[in-house]
């Protein structure tokens, strides 16, 4: 993808709203479309978010998210070039593998957090999210593919066996592994990766069989999805999305992100002031905060403890699950604050309290930080 990498400047903004390859499909189940990243994407369809939200934590559904960028990257000299722009080690893996990563400003933050799938040898797709996809050609070159195909993301306990059923050698990739399989005469790609918490595939389907290839999937009893859920689904996940929880100001090590970053790899942009933040320590930290009640803390909300403001919420909502508010918040390292603390969000001049977690709520048992899965969100 040897052009240097460009710098950082703010998203690409469209003339006019682009449009997946199965727009004409979500129009046909009465999905409510709205912008997202310059495309016109839909945000739930008549069953509604929550109910959308939860077929996923039981069962499968199935989002449409085209908007995602390709990026695919080639030969000799691809995989050097990966290596000395994005923060992670593809040396860790090989072909046939997936992997999350970030691209760095010079100031050590996230242009943007984006999912490698290494295909086969000399043979990259490099994903960022939709709004940074001119970004990622200007860092890496390469060519950008993404209108050419649909990347469906079938997610949940059911998934893969729902998937079967249609492409069985989609079905059957590995976590975090990548394989090709054939669809209606054409050649895909799957990777298992995905963006809410859940197991799952994500096929990207040339843009002629993708509308065929869809309704199959449907047809096996998996639901149709909007972004609405795929949003509340990452925050319960405990996953970072690209303008909250990372962008400008924002490094992998504030993120609690660090084992994105290839330190026994060679130099990579952003290096040099991200090895200063990690020696001085990051001044704050992402943190978890679930409310007593329904109500959630929204993004922007400032955090206290006592009367002292230690933090910012950087997204929240109301959880389907835990059927609580819940939030992700940076807070100042010098506070103090630990898991188990109690702190108020300020949500328009009412005290929410909140106490501090890690940032992950589902499943309610599970320990540590979430790992991104696949691609990101925006």
């Amino acid at each position: 993808m040897t052009p240097a990498p460009a710098e950082s400047g703010p998203p690409e903004v469209p003339t006019s709203l682009r449009h997946t390859p199965l727009v004409d499909a979500h129009v046909a189940l009465g999905a409510k479309l709205v912008e997202f990243g310059g495309w016109e994407m839909p945000v739930a369809y008549p069953s509604g978010t929550v109910a959308e939200h939860r077929a996923c934590r039981t069962a499968a559904v199935a989002f449409d998210v085209s908007h995602l960028g390709t990026v695919r990257v080639g030969g000799p000299d691809a995989f050097d070039l990966l290596q000395r722009t994005l923060t992670n080690d593809l040396a860790r893996i090989g072909p046939g593998r997936a992997q999350y990563t970030h691209l760095l400003d010079d100031d050590g933050s996230v242009a943007d957090d984006i999912i490698v799938w290494w295909v086969d040898d000399g043979w990259f797709d490099v994903m960022p999210n939709a709004s940074n996809t001119s970004r990622v050609v200007a860092a890496l070159g390469g060519t950008d593919t993404t209108s050419a195909r649909a990347v469906i993301a079938v997610q949940g306990p059911d998934a893969r066996a729902r998937l079967e059923k249609v492409a069985p050698d989609a079905a059957s990739v590995g976590r975090f592994c990548v394989s090709r399989f054939a669809w209606d005469g054409v050649e895909c790609t799957a990777a298992g990766t995905g963006y809410t918490g859940e197991d799952g595939v994500e096929c990207a389907v040339p843009a002629a069989a993708a509308r065929s290839f869809w309704e199959a999937v449907l047809a096996e009893g998996v639901v149709p999805a909007g972004l609405g859920a795929r949003d509340t689904l990452r925050l319960e996940a405990g996953l970072p999305l690209h303008g909250h929880e990372l962008g400008p100001g924002i490094s992998p090590l504030q993120a609690g992100l660090g084992w994105v970053v290839g330190w026994a790899k060679g130099d990579f942009k952003g290096r040099a002031a991200l090895e200063r933040e990690r020696a001085a320590g990051p001044a704050r930290s992402l943190r978890g905060l679930l409310a007593d009640g329904r109500q959630p803390p929204r993004e922007g909300a400032h955090v206290r403890s006592g009367d002292a403001v230690v933090g910012r919420v950087t997204s929240g909502n109301f959880s389907p699950m835990l059927e609580r508010g819940i939030a992700m918040a940076f807070v100042d390292t010098s506070a103090g604050v630990d898991v188990g603390d109690r702190l108020v969000a300020v949500v328009r001049g009412r005290e929410v309290p909140v106490t501090v977690t890690k940032p992950r709520f589902w499943p309610p048992a599970a320990g540590g930080a979430a790992v991104p899965s696949g691609a990101g969100g925006s």
